[in-house]
């Protein structure tokens, strides 16, 4: 392995802000989410605005992108939300380039939406999934298709960038009409995720299984119907009209550094000072009632190595793929060099695709990636 030196930014500039609440828990989902009891929210709240002046005490931040997701954020009352958005920016600041709201359909009211924009919110992620309403009752949304129409109006109206969500391979789903459907909403992103059943879930529980040949057929219709509007698939999951990608997303799947804030959150920081055993971090904080009595969570040192076979797992999800050259330098491990074996197998396999420095992979190879990254962890680096 050649040695390089790492040239990873030590600026934090991104910030994920995990709200836990719902008012009701979806039988597809095993996020850290619960329903809101008496008092809980008040010490959620105060909790948060402790660890943000931890992290603001720690690291050197400055953002370019906020996201609150959930749970369902846009549940929090309206002087809730201000007191955590006053909290985020007078410890750790605020988004320059991007500020994201997951927002449940049922919590949209014209007013709502002004207070969200006024605060400094100007994308807004909605929990569609369908514009079915049996389709939506099988998967026990509490809102109804109107609702999501009229949401999606409010939040235009107000400024917001709108991402819609969709998820595919639900059993009767019209999936044609679902995304013709959002589309002319006027939403310039839409992620659509196939429905997938974890375990621990209501409908683990149930028995409810996907069909493998309609997971493939959302796959692929749902891009042939988005592209014929005018989006791009730029990552697996999601798609774009040019310039509506979510700056947010793209740091994750870039490899870059964030803060992860509230309960259950994850963060990727910058390790103080990097070294060869450990060139940042992955911390996972402790579901709610434990994090508010102050515990750290689980706090693992990634290597180069780590860091390398991580990046590739995230960036082989985007279209564009990952530069393995930027990679190097961010790394300090010669990529092109110590996975040369692995990149020539995959690519004469079809799973990747080679063009220079960048590196990508085909639409075979996104159906298999875990695979396709576990023969670059099959690699073991030369002692340095």
């Amino acid at each position: 392995m050649t040695a390089l030196v790492p040239a990873l930014d030590p600026v934090v500039r991104h910030l994920y802000v995990h709200v836990p609440f719902c008012p009701s828990i979806c039988p597809y989902c095993d996020f850290h989410v619960l329903t809101r009891q008496s008092g809980l929210v008040e010490r959620y709240l105060e909790r948060l605005e402790q660890e943000a002046a931890e992290l603001a005490a720690t690291y050197t931040i400055d953002l370019d992108t906020v996201y609150l997701g959930g749970g369902t954020p846009s549940f929090l009352r309206d002087h809730e939300m201000r007191f955590l958005v006053e909290s985020v920016q007078r410890h750790l600041g605020w988004g320059r380039v991007e500020n994201t709201l997951e927002i449940n359909p049922g919590t949209v009211s014209p007013e709502r939406a002004a207070l969200w924009r006024a605060l400094g919110f100007d994308r807004a992620s909605v929990g569609v999934q369908s514009l079915d309403d049996p389709t939506l009752k099988f998967l026990g949304r509490r809102h109804n298709a109107q609702q999501s129409r009229e949401a999606v109006s409010r939040l235009l109206a107000q400024g917001f960038r709108v991402s819609g969500d969709l998820i595919t391979a639900v059993p009767g789903q019209p999936l044609d009409s679902d995304v013709h459907g959002l589309v002319e909403l006027g939403v310039g992103h839409v992620s659509a995720y196939t429905l997938t059943i974890e375990s621990g879930t209501e409908f683990a529980r149930r028995g409810v299984q996907v069909d493998e040949e309609a997971e493939r057929e959302g796959f692929t219709r749902t891009e042939e119907l988005l592209a014929g509007h005018g989006f791009t698939r730029y990552e697996v999951s999601n798609y774009a009209r040019p310039g509506e990608e979510s700056r947010h997303n793209l740091a994750y799947w870039q490899g870059k550094t964030y803060l992860g804030l509230g309960p259950g959150a994850a963060g990727h920081y910058p390790a103080l000072p990097p070294t060869p055993e450990r060139l940042t971090l992955r911390r996972t904080n402790p579901h709610l009632h434990d994090w508010l009595t102050g515990e750290t969570g689980e706090t693992l040192p990634i290597d180069p190595h780590e860091y390398v076979t991580d990046a590739l797992f995230m960036g082989l999800r985007l279209r564009r793929g990952l530069d393995l050259a930027a990679l190097s330098a961010r790394s300090g491990v010669d990529v092109m060099q110590t996975y040369a074996p692995v990149i020539a197998r995959q690519v004469a396999a079809g799973l990747l695709e080679q063009d220079g420095d960048l590196l990508r992979a085909t639409p075979q190879g996104w159906w298999v990636l875990n695979r396709v990254v576990g023969d670059f962890m099959e690699v073991t680096p030369p002692a340095s």
